[in-house]
């Protein structure tokens, strides 16, 4: 079963920069990130997904609702934390958390209990007291506590510290175990390669790419570092380069054979060829003529 299905998604903005086109298949239970830098169409996938924002065209369908007409029962199953959640002044952390659970019409106070323990959140404190990184806890055991089907995360780690992402990511992997389906929306490369078993991957609006994490990060290019008198000078297939220290290192997805003829051709004293991490993948398709977009 597809959880989350998309079919040429569409939303604009007129001049401004929404979302082309998108088909996008989720499948149930799966931890499914979506990568991007900010700009790129993230959020408005995410908020079009939800009924949040009306699509200008295609259709889309979460949890087999259709997205249009079925967004409240929609809103009523999904666990969404938005990149900036914001809250009334005034409420205790305890009572945000339970106007929360209250909407969903559950007693989570058990479940909440639990988390705001392995989260270390005080409920006790008014919400204008807490750091951003304290009201972003607020958010994430808003978006857990009801232990809904979908769970649907816009840069959920950003304010927290290492020690909390690391806790955060521990929850998410607990509850992709039971069963629950995560999609995971970031541009911190690493927390996807890290936990994701598939991947999207958005640019300018558009999906440029969608595979299994590995198969992402599995490419011709190799990480190529040369310590020596090698010059890459008219060398085809050559990005990203960058020179210290005496080495010079570059992404190569040319010939193998013209690389191997120029290196034996050099005076080398040291060489690695590696494959490179997944950073370097996505900065491939960012990439046009040797300048990032």
């Amino acid at each position: 079963m597809n959880v989350i299905e998309t079919v040429n998604l569409t939303k604009s903005y007129g001049k401004a920069r929404g979302i082309t086109e998108i088909n996008l298949s989720v499948q149930e239970g799966e931890f499914f990130g979506f990568i991007g830098p900010n700009g790129a169409g993230k959020s408005t996938t995410i908020r079009t997904l939800l009924g949040l924002i009306q699509p200008t065209s295609g259709r889309a369908s979460v949890l087999g609702k259709d997205i249009i007409k079925e967004h409240k029962a929609i809103l009523s199953e999904v666990g969404y934390l938005p990149s900036e959640a914001v809250f009334y002044t005034g409420m205790r952390v305890s009572d945000i958390l339970k106007l929360s659970a209250d909407l969903y019409k559950k007693d989570c106070s058990a479940e909440s209990a639990r988390l705001c323990e392995r989260f270390q959140l005080d409920t006790s404190r008014r919400i204008e007291e807490l750091s951003f990184g304290n009201r972003k806890k607020v958010g994430i055991i808003c978006a857990l506590e009801h232990r809904p089907k979908l769970l649907i995360l816009d840069e959920p780690t950003s304010g927290l510290d290492p020690l909390m992402q690391r806790e955060f990511f521990s929850v998410l992997r607990e509850r992709s175990a039971e069963g629950t389906t995560v999609f995971l929306s970031s541009h911190i490369l690493s927390e996807i390669q890290h936990n994701c078993t598939r991947a999207a991957i958005i640019r300018e609006g558009k999906l440029v790419t969608c595979d299994r994490v590995e198969n992402l990060s599995k490419t011709n290019a190799k990480r190529v570092t040369v310590h020596g008198d090698f010059k890459a000078n008219g060398l085809s297939g050559v990005r990203d380069m960058q020179m210290s220290d005496g080495n010079i290192s570059f992404l190569y997805s040319g010939d193998i054979n013209e690389l191997l003829t120029r290196l034996t051709a050099s005076h080398i004293n040291d060489l690695s060829i590696a494959e490179p991490d997944l950073e370097e993948i996505f900065m491939h398709y960012y990439t046009d003529g040797g300048e990032t977009k």
